[in-house]
């Protein structure tokens, strides 16, 4: 990614939640503060030009997309809030981007710690700045650089209890790495104090032509940006991968599933193509043992 600014990927997504306030009814999220962020109106979204720049940014506002990008930050978040009751304190976004569930955080007494390159954080808080945008007092910003620094390292200088029961949020990270990098993060998710939950999406490898065409035209665009698909998984062998790891009570779905569970099958919001977002899937898990 570019060292001076925010990756590509973490506008488009923020784009995407964006348009989905203006556009979309009923809202699966709702937040304020995605366009604020930006700093866009209503014209500008309804307006996006198609270049080459901006092309991952489109792509991401498109529906189905913008759907599910909602959606796998509701799932998440309503995972929090289920933590919440059992008593969990700490939550940690890792690859926070442009979220901003821990500006809409409703729980006080929940910390949360954003983890993300330096570069796209400091991008994101100058941004609050100008918009005006007060950060809570229980949010921590941590900037970790994953070519250099040690998630461990700068979350323990940063605060983060390891003796505390917390809830890891992994949105849109997972298939920009490696397979080894992937499994030494849940590795160290797994070595937090329980229940210790972690919550991601990611990418199914494609299966037959047309799939294939589609990913591969995807995958192309975000390469060129410098932000290419690393890893893929299917569901049993990352069923095996957590269950490994002592992690259970594994709920994993699709991403038209989820989307569905949002907006209650309303007919204008279901997604009748099967392919349009077969390759996407969330899970949650939770290690208790």
């Amino acid at each position: 990614m570019d060292d001076s600014g925010p990756s590509r990927t973490a506008l488009a997504t923020a784009y995407a939640r964006a348009y989905h306030q203006m556009v979309d009814r009923p809202r699966i999220l709702t937040d304020p503060y995605a366009a604020r962020i930006l700093g866009v109106g209503p014209e500008e979204l309804s307006t996006m030009s198609e270049s080459a720049v901006e092309k991952s940014v489109v792509g991401a506002m498109q529906w189905p997309r913008r759907l599910f990008f909602a959606a796998r930050a509701r799932f998440a978040e309503d995972r929090v809030a289920a933590a919440w009751e059992r008593g969990v304190r700490q939550v940690v976004v890792l690859g926070a981007g442009m979220d901003t569930f821990s500006l809409r955080n409703p729980r006080a007494g929940l910390r949360v710690f954003e983890v993300d390159h330096p570069a796209t954080q400091a991008w994101k808080r100058r941004r609050l700045t100008e918009a005006g945008v007060d950060v809570p007092e229980p949010v921590t910003f941590v900037p970790v650089d994953f070519e250099t620094d040690l998630l461990a390292d700068e979350l323990e200088s940063a605060g983060m209890s390891r003796s505390d029961p917390t809830v890891f949020v992994w949105l849109g990270v997972v298939y920009y790495l490696t397979s080894d990098a992937v499994d030494a993060t849940l590795d160290y998710i797994a070595g937090q104090a329980r229940p210790a939950e972690v919550v991601f999406d990611y990418l199914q490898p494609p299966t037959g032509d047309e799939d294939v065409s589609r990913l591969r035209e995807r995958a192309d665009r975000l390469a060129a940006a410098g932000e290419p698909w690393l890893s893929y998984f299917t569901p049993t062998d990352l069923r095996v991968k957590l269950a490994g790891l002592g992690f259970g009570e594994i709920d994993d779905r699709s991403a038209a599933e989820v989307v569905d569970e949002y907006t209650d099958g309303t007919t204008d919001m279901r997604i009748d193509d099967p392919q349009a977002l077969r390759a996407s899937r969330i899970v949650s898990a939770v290690r208790t043992r």
